[in-house]
């Protein structure tokens, strides 16, 4: 429900109440200003804020994401056909200009 700071004022107990059903905005001339919240909403918007504030590195997405396969099953990654749609401009100039890389492995 929404309120208007007056409103808020005089019936408190209301808003309290009903912000355990849904969040209560309170607007001051039509431009939301605050909300009332239950306290476990605001218990999981705290750890929300917390996770979001901690900066995270490519290093840590991925371990997320080989995680997420882990979970659906996928644990050796996903299979990734080799690429045959277009040549390889390196393997090319190595066979052409350094053919004795190619066999010794180096």
């Amino acid at each position: 429900m929404q309120w208007n700071i007056a409103q808020a004022k005089q019936r408190f107990s209301e808003v309290v109440k009903q912000a355990a059903v849904e969040p209560q905005l309170i607007y001051n001339r039509s431009t939301p200003v605050a909300a009332v919240i239950a306290a476990e909403d605001l218990a999981d918007y705290q750890h929300w804020k917390a996770e979001k504030a901690q900066p995270t590195s490519v290093a840590d997405e991925f371990a997320k994401l080989r995680q997420i396969l882990r979970e659906e099953g996928i644990e050796d990654g996903l299979d990734i056909p080799p690429r045959v749609d277009r040549p390889n401009a390196f393997m090319q100039m190595l066979e052409t200009d350094h053919p004795e890389l190619l066999k010794t492995g180096q």
